[in-house]
């Protein structure tokens, strides 16, 4: 299935020997990308089934966090962020950055979380202890957005804690010293934060209060404009890996899977079974880019707002977001 739908995505590129595509074949794309973060568009990129279907070399470029992809693109180092968080992309969008959302890339809401030391014994029935300690969290991201509901939720005021701005794997690396009561992060981190303490919330009871957690491939608005056709087939790639994962998760995609995510093949099978990708149908329904996303970046803001961590929400985000590439891609 996945090879029948690349070849045919690859195919519609090379019958157009005009416009677009001529341009394409000209043109290099530098992709952002989590390593320990493992999705089965993975396994296209290993398979270099994205330069096939584009026509043209797709360089990638991993980060730790999605402020960092941000700043990348603003600077023209890459044009396509997969899997950047919303937090992020809300916070890069609210100072003015001219991005887009194309596709939702993931959901985990039990792959994002805080996770408290074990020797404090704080869980949900006595999360108000927390208060006055010390914890690491990546500002502007997932995790920073979870960690501010989450704490408004238990009736701990921000202002009374340490916040060390520090990326996931660092973050569990100063929980396992002890040098930190808690902290915050996703993917590989979280899993070693989870070797030194426990969650305060599980991922259900975190929807169930409105936490949402799911990230998103992003891109410039002016790339998007003036490369359509580059964009699309980027996500009809990915939405065919995403199809062939959920039709056959096989042990053998796994593996590649894990080795492009830098990943051994066990924790890459616990980290992907708290995901979920949605299919091109559900991310243009109005549960996800159809209408919810924008309202949801709306709140997403607004929280930051609230907190101080930037100085102002946009009045809406439907500008935001850019449905023309995955439709586009959806024909494919």
């Amino acid at each position: 299935m996945l090879k029948k739908t690349l070849m045919a995505v690859a195919a519609s590129t090379a019958l157009m020997v005009n416009g677009p595509a001529a341009i394409a074949q000209s043109l290099e794309l530098t992709v952002g990308y989590f390593l320990e973060w493992p999705m089965p568009m993975m396994a296209a990129k290993n398979a270099g089934t994205y330069d096939e279907a584009l026509g043209m070399k797709v360089n990638w470029v991993s980060f730790d966090t999605g402020t960092a992809m941000s700043a990348a693109m603003a600077a023209g180092d890459v044009q396509i962020a997969v899997s950047q968080g919303l937090p992020p992309f809300v916070v890069a969008v609210s100072s003015g950055q001219d991005l887009q959302v194309v596709d939702v890339a993931v959901s985990y809401s039990d792959n994002d979380n805080c996770v408290v030391a074990t020797n404090l014994e704080i869980d949900a029935s006595n999360a108000s202890e927390l208060a006055g300690k010390k914890v690491a969290v990546p500002l502007g991201t997932a995790a920073h957005y979870g960690f501010l509901r989450q704490m408004d939720h238990f009736g701990i005021p921000v202002e009374s804690l340490t916040v060390l701005d520090m990326d996931p794997v660092s973050g569990a690396a100063v929980l396992s010293q002890g040098a930190v009561d808690f902290a915050c992060g996703y993917g590989g981190g979280l899993a070693r934060m989870k070797e030194s303490g426990n969650v305060l919330l599980t991922g259900d009871e975190k929807e169930a209060l409105g936490i949402l957690v799911f990230d998103v491939t992003s891109s410039p608005a002016s790339y998007i404009a003036e490369h359509s056709d580059v964009v699309s087939k980027f996500l009809a790639v990915t939405a065919a890996a995403n199809a062939e994962w959920a039709a056959n998760p096989s042990d053998a995609m796994l593996a590649v899977i894990a080795q492009e995510a830098g990943m051994d093949v066990e924790s890459a099978r616990s980290a992907i079974a708290t995901m979920k990708f949605p299919t091109i149908e559900a991310q243009l329904s109005d549960a996800w880019l159809g209408a919810n996303a924008a309202i949801f970046m709306k709140g997403v803001a607004d929280v930051f707002v609230d907190s101080g961590s930037i100085d102002a929400s946009l009045d809406n985000y439907e500008g935001a977001v850019n449905t023309g590439p995955l439709k586009a891609a959806a024909a494919m």
